[in-house]
């Protein structure tokens, strides 16, 4: 999110010597933990969710994942940089931007703004159950200085984390929640779950700080996060040729796998690049600047440092007001820093101590860029540095300018790039068999006869295109001499687990070493069998193709029953000229239980990833997010290439009947790449834990009278379109606009384990808000704050306490429109009754 909107492994050949080591499975320093408070089926809350990482893959019932953010509710790619759709509303105390009403937990926060920067945003204020538990300087948060909860690496700010800043302290709530910052954010997220009832759930408490899981966070990414568990550890020497196949474990159950850790010292990553941190400018009218040079040159050389994020760079070029040239447009290195040399004319330069140079912008994909200059005068055939100008907003940059008499017009961009300069080896032969290696050989993981993972090296591990350090929650890879390649996700089985290594590439695997640790556990067998499971099954659902024009592509799309929670992503652009980063424009957009509406919508694909500004600062790694490479024409990438990756733990996605996880490639998908992602989550396919038993049109008289519907009358059919991969789509439905109460009766499952409902309603006025009973009962309020003129239709939800359905065949609805709201309005009711 650089661009402005203006960019629109059967026989194994394998040696092997099994040696089985009896040893703690979980060897972190993780304290053994108790079990969490949870009363019903919402899984660990709050802080518990980082005590208890063992659990997880349970399997929740009456939660949801729900997510405000400044999308371009138009479709397009104005998602935060004029701060259009940025407030839900404003408030005395600034722009709400984010609003909810029942029980839930704050999970994931995340802006960026001015190349990451977000002082300008000002503070940022949570209020949950009317109190506010933050209220602080989004800078001063982000950087940890209000320390608390508030620190690494709950928090990172733009250097940690390549141009966004993070929040993922959880806050829980009871009843209400509400999000203000004292300035429009421009570009920013609000993740967050929401909650059937509020059973075991408290209001977050800034002040009880978390020490246990503080401490334990110091080392994630380093060793397993999980409670240490009695477990044994089977290793084995890898030789493998290609196309064979290497059983690294068996084990048999019921149990658990709690570590897969690989030893390749055959595949090196790319050397590691010194930082340069240079603030510069962007302009696309003039800047001009006077130098020192030698009388005695034979002409005089101009060299600029630039970021290359802008291609195609053109501006002619002026010394003491005469034309001496063009520079010519620029071949694309995004990604690291880019040098370009002009050689001024003696004509223009001999028998002068200084000039006066103007580049005047041409074109470009963005803009002119400079964050430095070097003059060499050439004198007696031999370059000699005589001056050089530093650009840019810091204390040194502005002494520079003033010093050399730098002006600008029209500028269009000031900020501090933190990047390398290119790497010296991006045709290394061990590197590029490396990368192939990455790519080509394969975890594959079989579970009670069913095979969940298959998933190449790289990518499993969280690096898919080279060799680079990840120190994540769940996996790590440590590129150093004799460093591990290590995954502590959970991965249960009933009676039988087998991990192998397959190779599908054309070189062989010469060397290396494997560890499975395993444990008995005889819960999981009334945990993951039967018709409502509390635990799912791992698994790593990988797919690699080039995107499709004008359609998301898919992380995971399934039926079934279960939680995502973290992708790893390839990023191959096949773009050859101009903006060949402009798949990072796509926005992630996320579909549950047959919604038509995303229940998750983002801003751009770094911006997914926790980053900002096509990841402006360098490669990272965090337990939550991190970014293993991005290389460009080289290190076996044609063009462009990222690999990032994103666990979601806290803000897991559940879904009960089938999940859509997609993002875009592009700002209207139309960038071209080829997409390769790892999809990590618990569940079950063609394994439903929910069905709609009803469903309520309101443009049909009958359906009306079956479910005794009370209230206003449908008007006119609208025909609109939903928000997201279908927005081209015209849906034709009636609906009825009320503001007195509205009365209806829905069958639902008598064994049912809560009750969802779902609407669809005509968005086009925002803040729709409603109290809702149950057979009389209160059941809370319905409040949508999201509206949209340009697609209409929403569908959303209401989850209703359980308590209030248990048991029952039918329920009475009845929603009473808030005096003073927008009128409430709906098409259509389903009921989703969980089992």
């Amino acid at each position: 999110m650089r661009t402005h909107p203006r960019s629109r492994r059967r026989a194994a050949t394998i040696a092997v010597a099994a040696v089985l080591v009896t040893a703690l499975g979980s060897a972190g320093p993780a304290p053994a933990a108790t079990q969490p408070s949870s009363p019903d089926r919402k899984g660990p809350v709050g802080w518990d969710t980082y005590r208890h990482l063992d659990q997880i893959g349970t399997q929740t019932a009456g939660v949801e994942t729900k997510q405000f953010s400044s999308f371009d509710r138009a479709g397009g790619n104005d998602d935060g940089f004029e701060g259009t759709y940025s407030c839900l509303r404003t408030a005395t105390d600034g722009c709400v931007i984010a609003e909810r009403a029942g029980a839930g937990e704050v999970d994931s926060i995340w802006f960026t703004r001015d190349g990451g920067d977000v002082s300008r945003t000002g503070s940022i204020k949570v209020e949950l159950d009317g109190k506010v538990v933050l209220n602080a300087p989004v800078q001063d948060v982000v950087d940890g200085k209000i320390g608390g909860a508030f620190v690494q690496p709950f928090v990172t700010n733009a250097d940690q984390s390549s141009g966004g800043v993070n929040i993922h302290v959880p806050m829980t709530y009871r009843s209400s929640m509400r999000v203000t910052t004292t300035t429009n954010p421009l570009f920013y997220h609000v993740t967050y779950r929401t909650f059937a009832d509020s059973k075991g759930v408290s209001t977050f408490d800034p002040k009880a700080v978390p020490n246990d899981v503080l401490k334990t966070s110091r080392t994630w990414g380093q060793a397993d996060p999980k409670p240490a568990r009695q477990g044994s550890t089977t290793a084995k020497p890898i030789t493998l040729k290609p196309g064979a196949s290497a059983v690294l474990a068996d084990a048999y159950g019921p149990g658990q796998v709690s570590a897969l850790r690989l030893q390749l010292p055959q595949i090196v990553g790319p050397k590691t690049m010194p930082l340069i941190a240079d603030d510069g400018r962007a302009h696309k009218g003039d800047s001009q600047f006077t130098v020192a040079i030698n009388p005695d040159n034979d002409g005089v050389q101009l060299k600029r440092r630039f970021d290359a994020n802008s291609a195609q760079e053109v501006a002619d070029i002026y010394v003491d007001d005469v034309k001496v040239g063009r520079w010519p447009a620029t071949d694309d290195t995004a990604g690291h820093w880019s040098y370009q040399t002009f050689d001024l004319p003696a004509s223009a330069t001999k028998g002068k101590s200084k000039i006066t140079v103007r580049n005047t912008f041409v074109s470009a994909t963005i803009d002119w860029n400079e964050f430095h200059y070097w003059v060499d005068s050439v004198v007696g055939g031999a370059p000699v540095r005589t001056d050089e100008l530093d650009v840019g907003p810091s204390p040194a940059g502005l002494a520079s300018e003033k010093a050399h008499d730098y002006t600008i017009t029209n500028q269009t961009w000031t900020g501090t790039p933190n990047q390398t300069d290119p790497p010296p080896d991006l045709n290394d032969p061990a590197i590029l068999k490396s990368a192939e290696l990455l790519r080509d050989v394969y975890v594959r993981a079989t579970f009670d006869g069913k095979k969940t993972v298959e998933s190449p090296l790289g990518e499993f591990f969280g690096s898919g295109l080279v060799e680079g350090k990840v120190s994540s929650l769940f996996f790590a890879m440590d590129p150093a001499p004799g460093g591990w390649y290590s995954s502590w996700w959970p991965m249960p089985y009933v009676g039988h687990a087998r991990i192998e290594l397959v190779n599908k590439s054309k070189l062989p695997l010469t060397s290396g070493q494997s560890q499975v640790t395993t444990s008995r556990d005889a819960s999981v067998v009334r945990r993951l069998v039967g018709p409502q499971p509390t635990l799912g099954y791992f698994n790593a659902t990988h797919q690699r193709a080039d995107t499709t024009e004008g359609r998301d592509w898919m992380f995971l799309d399934t039926k079934g029953t279960g939680r995502f929670v973290g992708v790893s992503h390839t990023a191959r652009g096949h773009i050859t000229s101009g903006n060949i980063r402009e798949y990072l424009e796509g926005d992630e957009r996320v579909y549950a239980d047959g919604s038509a509406s995303p229940a998750l919508h983002g801003t751009g694909s770094e911006d997914f990833y926790g980053s900002g500004w096509y990841f402006n600062r360098t490669t990272f790694s965090t337990p939550f997010n991190g970014l293993s490479g991005m290389p460009t024409r080289g290190h076996g990438c044609a063009q462009q290439c990222d690999s990032p990756y994103r666990l979601m733990i806290g803000d897991a996605v559940p879904f009960s009947s089938s999940l859509k996880f997609g993002i875009e490639h592009g700002p209207v998908d139309n960038a071209a790449a080829e997409y390769s992602s790892t999809a990590y989550w618990y569940g079950f396919t063609n394994q439903q834990t929910s069905k709609v038993t009803d469903t309520l049109n309101l443009g049909d008289a009958a359906s009306r009278q079956t479910h005794q519907y009370d209230g206003a009358a449908p008007g006119a059919p609208l025909t609109a379109t939903f928000e997201g991969d279908d927005d081209g789509v015209q849906v034709a439905k009636a609906v009825a606009s009320a503001t007195d109460p509205v009365s209806f009766t829905m069958k639902v499952d008598r064994t049912n384990q809560g009750v969802t409902l779902r609407r669809t309603s005509d968005q086009a006025n925002a803040y729709q808000s409603a109290a809702v009973s149950i057979n009389g009962q209160p059941a809370g309020t319905w409040l949508q704050p999201l509206g949209n003129t340009h697609h209409r239709w929403l569908d959303d939800t209401f989850q209703i306490d359980p308590a209030l359905t248990r048991g029952r065949s039918s329920v009475r609805v009845t929603i009473t429109p808030t005096a003073g709201a927008a009128a409430w309005t709906a098409a259509e009711y389903a009921a989703d009754s969980a089992r």
